[in-house]
């Protein structure tokens, strides 16, 4: 018994020496300087401590900034749900021997840079980019172009996360019986009732697991929001990243990452007890 809680412990040690100089750690430091006082020195966080840093964090006028994120989060996980799931389930249905060149394609996204990415389609919604300019054809077209705008921000965490949402209901859609839908037919069901009683239910572990891959980074993301949204579409992500540079206010920016984390900490929770309550 010894012999073998030894080995285990051996076999988990790098991953727990990692994730205790890389993970834990740093958390450690960042709830440290949540506590801490303001400097405008080299220090950025010194002595006494003090819970002023999530008092202003806390302030009311940051409650748009926090509805506007979790509104940008919410938004882009229905977008990649609703684009994603067919285009699932016509790779696990109709794949056929192209399954894996379509998975493929789902992740050719990854092999380069996002943030060149998202620069690129800060070109295609400018005012004179690709997308405003074929809009304009058909009398669709925008002053300005489509930058900076709430839809912006959108479209671009939905073409980032997209992958996130898609291999999830993939691999759901491959263990899903298809016969089911066969036999739900043959009961007198039509599409949508066999859709609603039938495939997503079959499919709530692929769609949990997909939206929370999705909710949780999109949530943090403030690359995008600033490229794509600007100033009138920060986000609580984009607010830290300022806090830790321009605004030289560590503490705040720490008590912001924080109180981040634990929204992030209760979306998996919640998660945990409704993905019981499936099974």
């Amino acid at each position: 018994m010894l012999r073998r809680w030894l080995k285990a412990t051996g076999l988990l040690a790098p991953t727990g020496i990692w994730l205790g100089l890389f993970l834990i750690a740093p958390l450690v430091v960042v709830v440290e300087f949540s506590f801490a006082t303001r400097n405008t020195g080299v220090a950025r966080a010194v002595l006494p401590w003090t819970a002023q840093a999530y008092l202003t964090a806390l302030d009311p006028a940051f409650l748009p900034i926090f509805g506007r994120t979790l509104l940008y989060a919410v938004a882009t996980t229905v977008a990649c749900l609703l684009l994603g799931f067919p285009l699932a389930w016509f790779i696990a249905r109709h794949g056929g021997r192209y399954r894996t060149a379509l998975l493929a394609a789902v992740l050719i996204p990854f092999w380069s840079s996002y943030l060149a990415r998202i620069y690129a389609w800060k070109a295609l919604l400018d005012g004179e980019g690709l997308v405003n300019t074929v809009l304009g054809w058909a009398g669709l077209g925008r002053d300005g172009g489509f930058l900076l705008t709430h839809g912006a921000v959108v479209l671009g965490l939905t073409y980032g996360f997209l992958p996130f949402m898609v291999l999830p209901l993939y691999v759901a859609c491959e263990r899903f019986d298809f016969r089911l839908v066969e036999a739900s037919y043959d009961l007198g069901h039509g599409r949508v009732s066999t859709f609603l009683r039938v495939v997503l239910p079959g499919m709530t572990s692929g769609v949990l697991a997909g939206s929370l891959l999705v909710l949780v980074p999109a949530a943090g993301d403030f690359v995008t929001p600033k490229l794509l949204g600007g100033v009138g579409q920060s986000t609580f992500g984009s607010v830290i990243d300022d806090q830790f540079r321009g605004g030289n206010n560590w503490p705040l920016g720490s008590a912001m990452a924080v109180l981040l984390l634990v929204l992030v900490v209760v979306v998996l929770v919640l998660r945990g007890r409704r993905g019981e309550d499936v099974l």
